[in-house]
């Protein structure tokens, strides 16, 4: 695992990367990161932990791009983002009808597994309780994915209108396509079937969505706060996919060296 440790590591570093954006846009802004840290509006001294928040971030971000604290590094971004899944948590158990609740908690959810497989991955030794958790990470983000597929199917209209007009097929078919795609990784992910190859299409396909809708949308409104934030946050889920796969990979390198 030293080699693992020492490489470029892309996927940890784009993680690392989103974690700093974000960071940058919470002193910016003096603020969370718009819809995807749902904190009450009635949080006392909201500007000053949104400050203190996104020090964090930072921190943590540039932590993982040096391999000597990769794993702690990712470990501390996987515990900065969840109490974001927390609340987003909260807001599934009290409106489970309401479908956007179900694709910021997957989001949340997925960013926090990532952490968490990170310091598995480049950390020292083979602990066997941190081999399991993050064994139960690999399944919880598959199923962070079918989540959002199921809220690409409820959510159908408004996921169509994010899907550039120009693109051959129409809207509504890309919308449609992208949920299955996004079920088809969970499950592979998940269960383990192709999970190294379904990982790296879903890194792909996320890779798209940065460069087809959110690049764009912030080429358009520059000085918006959500944008930006879409922008972070998309990035932060590619990081976290090509973890995944990172991870996978290395697993299934190690079952054939035993073998």
């Amino acid at each position: 695992m030293t080699n693992a440790r020492r490489g470029w590591n892309l996927g940890i570093r784009l993680y690392g990367l989103a974690a700093i954006l974000l960071g940058v846009i919470g002193l910016v802004w003096d603020d969370f990161a718009a819809v995807w840290q749902p904190v009450p509006e009635s949080l006392g001294h909201r500007g000053a932990l949104a400050c203190a928040a996104a020090i964090l971030f930072l921190s943590a971000g540039v932590a993982v791009q040096w391999w000597k604290a990769r794993a702690w590094g990712g470990l501390t971004l996987g515990l900065l983002f969840m109490p974001y899944a927390l609340l987003w948590l909260r807001r599934v158990i009290a409106f489970p009808e309401r479908i956007g609740t179900w694709s910021g908690f997957g989001e949340q959810l997925a960013l926090v597994t990532a952490g968490l497989l990170a310091y598995e991955q480049f950390g020292e030794g083979g602990k066997s309780w941190r081999r399991t958790v993050a064994s139960v990470c690999r399944w919880l983000f598959g199923l962070c994915f079918v989540s959002l597929a199921l809220v690409h199917f409820g959510a159908l209209k408004e996921t169509a209108e994010l899907v550039p007009k120009w693109m051959r097929g129409g809207p509504k078919f890309w919308a449609i396509a992208t949920g299955v795609f996004h079920l088809m990784a969970g499950v592979a992910i998940g269960s383990g079937v192709q999970a190294k190859l379904a990982a790296r299409l879903l890194t792909t396909m996320i890779a798209i969505f940065g460069l087809f809708i959110w690049a764009p949308a912030l080429a358009g409104s520059p000085r918006d706060h959500f944008v930006w934030c879409a922008n972070a946050v998309n990035l932060a889920l590619l990081g976290a996919a090509w973890v995944a796969a990172d991870w996978v990979r290395d697993r299934d390198s190690e079952r054939k060296s035993v073998r």
